[in-house]
């Protein structure tokens, strides 16, 4: 007979990183990522990439795209504390969405990565963004994709959106 392993042994998961792009954050993929959060005791960690135009030094102010970005980080915000989850929202920025999320793993550790995939005809990470993530990502990865309705669209209530 094998011994029970103790719930206390468990690895302990501190914070889980849900990067998005795009003006959006699917509202089924920010349930799910609340989801593990509450169930591993973690802090969520909210992430919009900015990508910043080649024609634009890298450091650039992107006041625009922090304006889209800071109405959703306020809403992941409310929903996760609705849920009693803990947060520590970004914002980080790069040439690509890629590399604006290789920046954020650099500059500090997490230990899950939630990462939302495009359904319909939706922005932000490609497929090809996925992929990469998938073979580079410094920790556990789940990618997650809304299930399309018939017409494109999630069939989830929404997404978050900016105004």
């Amino acid at each position: 007979m094998r011994p029970r392993r103790s719930l206390e042994k468990r690895t302990k998961i501190g914070r889980i990183l849900v990067p998005f792009t795009g003006g959006a954050l699917d509202e089924t993929v920010l349930a799910a990522a609340i989801r593990i959060a509450r169930a591993e005791d973690a802090t969520l960690v909210p992430a919009y990439l900015i990508v910043v135009p080649l024609d634009l030094p890298e450091d650039a102010a992107m006041q625009k795209e922090v304006a889209v970005a800071m109405p959703l980080l306020e809403a992941v915000e409310q929903a996760a504390l609705r849920a009693g989850v803990p947060v520590d929202a970004r914002v980080e920025s790069g040439r690509t969405p890629i590399h604006a999320l290789k920046r954020l793993w650099e500059a500090e550790p997490f230990d899950r990565i939630v990462v939302p995939a495009p359904a319909g005809a939706r922005s932000g990470f490609s497929p090809k963004d996925l992929l990469w993530v998938l073979t580079h990502a410094p920790t556990q990865t789940l990618i997650l994709r809304p299930t399309p309705s018939a017409n494109g669209v999630p069939a989830a209530a929404g997404a978050l959106k900016s105004s």
